[in-house]
């Protein structure tokens, strides 16, 4: 029983009646000049044109928003769409939905009305009244008992005020939703959200995995070298190396907040060197080698490179410690490769091992590349061949 009257403790629901009786309220003033059935024609054939001007559809979304979601805003879901027309098939719908709310208006009103005088004539009949047959509802003469009837009509017009609010409200997400070409335009936008989710993701692992692992390693090796000068040397290398990191932070931080910043301020591999000399001040013996036109090769792949790099270093410093490594970065015949190579020792347990490998051959995989990691020769590899035209 509850469950039946929690509609009417809600305001949607009597929005959603007025939002009906609004639709007839201008031709009902007509019938004023002229009562006759013709009347609601013309009424339908004015809305037609009336429909196909782009602006009335943020007039018809904003009022069904407003009255029929209690909504005044989109909290996401775009279920009811309040921009213009775009296209010839947004304006049909708007035609067909004008047409549909004003014929589901005339016929919640005047069942309402009716009903409500049908209501008055049973409560009235033991204390006599006007007999008429003008209504849908034609009360026979005035006895006592008539009273008793009032439940009936009373359910009656409660199940068509709720009923006819959850009608026209479908009818609303149908027609006033969004166009098929609107709900791709909206996932290829949520996807493009998540990609970009899913690559600062990858850059915070890198950029802060990276000064971590050689935070960490100069630390404990300053801490066992015993050497003043040597202990100086590492904490400038772990504040250079945190000064960077906090600078991609930032960065990151700030494309979260702005999400039409522009990326030109990520680093590319022409500032590989900076990765290189952490390495090497980390105690890591770094033989590097790079060919080729790098300050050619496009900004997205270059950026990628630059991150590969970075997490491949990482993982030398993380899983290897002060071992040699070699580092061969070329551009040739059109494809950028990347090759990294450490001496392969007993592996060394850290937090989120195995990670760093995934996100290597993902960047790869999104930029049409392909990317080897293992055991190769002695050595542990990563090798990647990333195409750049």
């Amino acid at each position: 029983m509850v469950r039946l009257l929690r509609p009417f403790g809600r305001a949607v629901t009597y929005t959603r009646l007025l939002h009906l009786v609004i639709a007839v309220v201008w031709p009902a003033m007509l019938l004023f000049v002229r009562e006759e059935w013709w009347t609601w024609v013309v009424a339908g054939a004015l809305l037609a044109p009336a429909g196909l001007v782009p602006a009335m559809r943020t007039v018809e979304g904003l009022q069904a928003r407003l009255l029929l979601t209690g909504q005044r805003h989109d909290r996401g879901g775009n279920d009811i769409v309040v921009a213009p027309s775009a296209s010839w098939g947004d304006r049909g719908r708007i035609v067909v939905w004008l047409e549909a709310r004003l014929v589901l208006g005339w016929a919640a009103t005047t069942l309402t009305a009716q009903l409500l005088f049908f209501i008055v004539d049973l409560m009235a009949a033991p204390f006599g009244g006007d007999d008429t047959d003008a209504g849908l509802f034609v009360l026979a003469g005035h006895a006592w008992w008539h009273v008793l009837l009032v439940p009936v009509p009373l359910v009656a017009l409660a199940g068509t005020v709720v009923a006819s609010g959850h009608l026209v409200t479908a009818l609303a997400l149908r027609l006033l939703g969004p166009s098929p070409a609107e709900r791709l335009a909206a996932l290829e936008e949520r996807t493009e959200q998540l990609l970009e989710r899913t690559r600062i993701a990858r850059e915070l692992h890198d950029s802060i995995g990276h000064a971590l692992t050689v935070a960490v390693v100069q630390a404990g090796a300053a801490r066992a070298a015993g050497d003043p000068a040597f202990t100086d040397r590492a904490l400038a290398a772990i504040e250079e190396t945190g000064r960077a990191a906090l600078e991609d932070l930032e960065r990151v931080l700030g494309v979260l907040r702005e999400s039409d910043r522009p990326v030109s301020g990520r680093p590319t591999l022409t500032d590989a060197d900076r990765l290189l000399e952490s390495a090497r001040a980390s105690g890591t013996k770094v033989d590097a080698e790079m060919t080729g036109p790098l300050d050619a090769v496009p900004g997205p792949v270059s950026r990628e490179g630059y991150r590969i790099l970075q997490e491949s270093l990482t993982n030398v410093l993380r899983h290897g410690g002060a071992v040699p490594a070699r580092v061969r970065i070329g551009v040739a015949d059109g494809t950028l490769t990347l090759d990294i190579r450490n001496a392969l020792t007993a592996e060394i347990p850290g937090p989120g091992r195995g990670s760093g490998l995934r996100g290597i051959r993902e960047r790869a995989a999104l930029l049409g590349g392909h990317a080897l990691t293992g055991p190769a020769e002695g050595d542990w590899q990563v090798h990647v061949e990333l195409p750049v035209s």
